[in-house]
């Protein structure tokens, strides 16, 4: 019998749907890939086998009443842990939140529930979603599954190791200035950040309210998209006032030519300090496949993307700053006992809940927004903002896509890169993404000639263009051939159906 991560998630569904094999056999493989391979990953926070095995069971009394099937049945899926799910803690990594029960699920968690999916746990972040390596979770690092000394990427780190471990067939993170992109390349699996406001963030726990998006990894585009479908299903969340109605079937065009289509490049950035050759090769052979696929190739610039790193790390920390002041110990989240007064007790649960880099942003966000400061930095960025939106808007007028690194390095060695700043730089190429609120997705390309590992490009596109995104991340997936793959040393290593 094949192991279940050798399926896809329309393969898993379709299966069940045929009688081929139960959602319970699915689910158990499932946690038996997770029993089998988590001490490698170290990927879960929380392993929901009761959960996954309810959802299993209900799916099979569907198929046993002859019920039609919802398009996700039985697919094992987890969850970036700063979204709620009934039944799980929700603790973004983080010993502030650490005892905290969900007291409700999440909307986009709930729309894959609806679609069918297995719940099975949730995935480890770094803490509050601030980082690049998923090192600074309060519980324990994750490990890259392509060479465990390496980090995964961050801050959905969790999410990225799970599927290229071949875990789980999907999972959900969240990207604020990178962090479904960047470890999705590091990992050499699919990563999606949708148009902002395409999937609602109703029950995620906010960093930055103007930045932060959900979307899908997966081992294939056919996967994200079949994610997306379920994301964005019923349209409009009315508990999210930033969300929109995005309900399509992104499926529908998935496998369409690219025929004459434009790519955008930007020739300064492959030549940008601190960009690996590996990914500069890895940039060169994707734009040569697109041409291939027959896209044309068009150069384009985007002026004030070399601003974008300074405007971010102004406007997300004072997003943060604003957002996790809730978190003060009397409501909910860690307490420090023994204290004389309120505010003592509040000061030191802050101090003692949170880790050094929650605490850097945090402090950051508080001085940027202090009187004397706020006009001459944050309002500045605000309008570097303006400006770097209005790059894409000229740039998207000649092209349908642009291409260029998700990450300027392959993955790198635990601890190996301890300098925050050093740290913020990995997430370059797609924080002006997020600025600009644009889609974006992470395709593997290839396997970097010298380290083995992979290596994969970042295509973003105009707002609310996600379909069109997955049509031209679907044409450089057929061209580079790297659909499906699961970590080598961890493919086959328990799971079977």
């Amino acid at each position: 019998m094949p192991s279940f991560d050798t399926l896809s998630a329309a393969q898993i569904a379709a299966g069940i749907a045929a009688g081929d094999f139960s959602a319970t056999e699915v689910a158990r493989a499932a946690l038996d890939a997770i029993d089998a391979r988590d001490d490698g990953t170290r990927a879960f926070l929380q392993v929901s086998e009761d959960l996954a095995l309810a959802a299993a069971a209900q799916t099979d009394k569907a198929y046993a009443a002859g019920d039609t099937l919802p398009p996700l049945a039985g697919v094992p899926v987890a969850f970036k842990d700063n979204m709620n799910l009934l039944g799980t803690r929700t603790t973004c990594a983080s010993r502030m939140l650490e005892p905290y029960q969900s007291a409700y699920t999440a909307t986009c968690v709930q729309r894959l529930l609806d679609a069918g999916a297995t719940p099975m746990g949730k995935l480890n972040m770094d803490e509050f979603a601030f980082g690049s390596t998923t090192d600074s979770s309060a519980f324990h690092p994750t490990n890259n599954p392509w060479d465990t000394a390496r980090v995964p990427g961050g801050s959905s780190g969790g999410s990225a190791a799970a599927v290229a471990a071949g875990e789980v067939t999907i999972a959900l993170g969240s990207d604020t200035g990178g962090s479904i992109r960047q470890p999705a390349s590091l990992c050499g699996v699919v990563g999606m950040k949708p148009t902002y406001g395409a999937v609602s963030r109703y029950g995620v726990v906010a960093f930055g309210s103007s930045l932060d998006q959900v979307g899908p990894f997966g081992r294939r585009v056919e996967d994200v998209a079949l994610a997306m479908n379920a994301l964005t299903a019923g349209g409009h969340d009315r508990f999210d006032s930033t969300s929109q109605n995005c309900e399509q079937d992104y499926l529908a065009h998935l496998n369409d030519s690219i025929e004459g289509r434009a790519v955008g490049v930007i020739p300064a950035l492959l030549e940008a300090e601190g960009l690996d050759a590996e990914v500069k090769a890895a940039l060169q052979q994707a734009a040569d496949r697109l041409a291939d696929a027959g896209a044309r190739i068009v150069e384009v610039d985007l002026p004030n993307m070399a601003n974008s790193i300074a405007a971010y790390y102004v406007l997300a920390p004072c997003e943060a700053f604003s957002n996790l002041a809730r978190f003060d110990g009397v409501r909910y989240g860690y307490q420090e006992p023994d204290c004389a007064t309120l505010a003592e007790q509040s000061s030191l649960s802050r101090a003692h809940g949170f880790g050094a880099e929650a605490k850097r942003r945090q402090m950051l966000g508080a001085y940027l927004l202090s009187s004397g400061v706020y006009d001459k930095y944050y309002l500045a960025a605000q309008k570097v903002r303006t400006l770097i939106t209005a790059d894409y808007q000229r740039a998207f007028q000649q092209v349908d896509a642009i291409l260029m690194p998700a990450s300027p390095t392959v993955a790198w060695e635990h601890g190996a890169i301890s300098d925050p700043a050093a740290l913020y730089l990995a997430d370059i190429y797609t924080i002006s993404n997020n600025i600009a609120g644009n889609c974006g997705i992470s395709v593997p390309v290839c396997l970097g000639e010298q380290s083995g590992l992979p290596v994969g490009a970042q295509l973003q596109g105009p707002a609310f263009a996600d379909a069109s995104l997955l049509t031209f991340a679907r044409a450089l997936e057929r061209a580079c051939q790297m659909e499906g793959t699961v970590a080598p040393s961890f493919a086959g290593k328990g799971g079977e159906l």
